[in-house]
């Protein structure tokens, strides 16, 4: 099984949350992910503490 999800590198990046969602962004807008997924991953992020933002991010993207 091949992994398609984008690559997010997260070392010496801020961990603010919303910094991180900023880099995850990007990252979603390199591999040309449709507005609506995005927005759909964005939403799951957003809908819990910091902990579970990284929990999606770390499901979504080939965190590094």
């Amino acid at each position: 099984m091949t992994d398609d999800r984008p690559k997010l590198v997260l070392v010496g990046e801020d961990g603010n949350a919303f910094n991180l969602l900023g880099l995850a962004r990007r990252a979603a807008h390199q591999a040309a992910w449709p507005k609506e997924r995005w927005e759909a991953v964005r939403d799951k992020a957003m809908a819990g503490d910091y902990d579970h933002l990284l929990a999606v991010l770390q499901e979504e993207f080939d965190v590094r």
